[in-house]
């Protein structure tokens, strides 16, 4: 059997090199910062992945919620030898680690989700694609190389529509689905309704939409694989759409059919996730979940799993924290017998940061988390090679700090809350 990969690695080469980190910094909020600087002249990519609903408590929340719980190290364990993989829908991931799906990379840099699904498949770790993504599903699966690939979707209301778009999912390789639950309206968010600025509305996260047969159909145009344009530039969208350039006009008229479709205030019930589970065939999860009724409603309506997720803050102000609801499905006996089982999968996102915030998730229940903007912010700084790094360093601190604690693999931490953790507010 092939040795684990010794993702600890990852500081010593940094030191050998006697060079600074590829970003500059290994620390998130540092890369956030950098990131914040390097859009000052057009902040609303920055604005766009960093804001958060309304007066941003919910961020705050999920923060919080990791520093009230802490890890209870143990010492003279021999843990000389690590392996952080994990077994997840029969496949074995290099470790507890996915990409969360986020949505208009494209303005973030000029190979927007291709860079993120490349780094995202040398590293062995599933992508998470999103609907509203930068590129067409086949443009996604193909940079994601033998990586895992998931699939996110925002409900469409068109039935025929929601088929086309799983169905070229599933031809491509896509094998997991993430249903989204908590954006059927879009929350209120100051940092872009301040600015105006919605990229969906000019054609940067219409790709899935546009190179997909039945949508394209509706609109009496064939499919297509073009994206827009980088730098984003709302201004010269706007200049141009109202100067009546035919192509800008398309775009932009495509983007609101797209909008029309999802997030336009039309709430799904549980009865119509009937058609979704009937409609696809792999392992399905609910994103959004956020308390233990709703985990059991999951089961009790065919879903293989949630992703406890309150959208990282960015859709209900005064929400609870992702963490604390995390904890608290997690401790119901119901789902845990069933993940036990094996028949419902728990995965986690919402503020992730550090290895000890994932040694925490999976000490709580979780079976596999996702993270969001941390590698976003190294996609807007260094492309592929800054997502690799960020992600890099995400793994070398988990591997660390799992050795530092007294554990040598995810088994030995996952659903023990008792002896891994105490709940502490200091």
């Amino acid at each position: 059997m092939a040795a684990a990969e010794d993702w600890s690695s990852y500081g010593g080469q940094i030191f050998r090199s006697r060079k600074p980190p590829l970003l500059g910094s290994v620390v998130v909020d540092d890369l956030e910062a950098l990131m914040k600087e390097k859009f000052k002249d057009n902040p609303g990519p920055y604005n766009f992945v960093a804001g958060g609903a309304s007066t941003g408590v919910t961020q705050v929340t999920n923060r919080k919620a990791f520093n009230r719980w802490k890890i209870v190290p143990r010492m003279l364990r021999d843990v000389t030898k690590r392996d952080i993989s994990v077994t997840l829908f029969d496949r074995k991931l290099p470790a507890p680690v996915a990409f969360s799906p986020v949505g208009a990379q494209g303005i973030f840099h000029e190979d927007g989700d291709l860079a993120s699904a490349r780094a995202a498949g040398k590293l062995g770790i599933p992508f998470s694609m999103s609907t509203v993504a930068s590129r067409s599903i086949g443009q996604v699966a193909e940079a994601c190389g033998t990586g895992p690939r998931w699939f996110q979707l925002y409900w469409p209301e068109s039935d025929e529509l929601t088929a086309s778009i799983l169905s070229r999912a599933e031809a491509a390789g896509f094998d997991v689905l993430l249903l989204t639950l908590d954006t059927m309206r879009v929350g209120w968010r100051p940092r872009d309704l301040n600015s105006a600025y919605v990229p969906m509305a000019h054609g940067y996260s219409a790709q899935v939409f546009t190179a997909d047969p039945v949508f394209m159909a509706k609109n009496n145009l064939p499919p297509t694989e073009e994206h827009a344009p980088f730098p984003y530039n709302p201004h010269e969208v706007d200049a141009a759409y109202l100067s009546g350039d035919p192509a800008i006009k398309q775009r932009v008229d495509l983007s609101l059919h797209v909008i029309s479709q999802m997030t336009n205030g039309v709430f799904r019930s549980w009865e119509d996730m009937a058609f979704v589970r009937k409609t696809w065939k792999g392992p399905l999860l609910l994103k959004g979940i956020q308390c233990v009724e709703d985990a059991i409603l999951a089961m009790e309506h065919g879903a293989n799993g949630i992703v406890v997720s309150n959208h990282g803050g960015r859709q209900l102000d005064g929400a609870i924290g992702s963490l604390t609801a995390l904890a608290r499905i997690c401790a119901d006996p119901r789902v845990r017998k069933a993940q036990q089982l094996g028949t419902f999968t728990v995965l986690f996102d919402s503020g992730v940061r550090s290895g000890s915030d994932i040694i925490k998730a999976i000490a709580l229940g979780a079976q596999t988390v996702l993270v969001g903007r941390p590698y976003v912010y190294g996609l807007a700084l260094g492309g592929e090679a800054g997502v690799d790094a960020v992600m890099r360093s995400i793994l070398a601190d988990l591997d660390i700090s799992l050795a530092l604690s007294g554990y040598k693999s995810i088994s030995e931490i996952w659903h023990k809350r008792d002896e891994v953790l105490v709940e502490d507010d200091t």
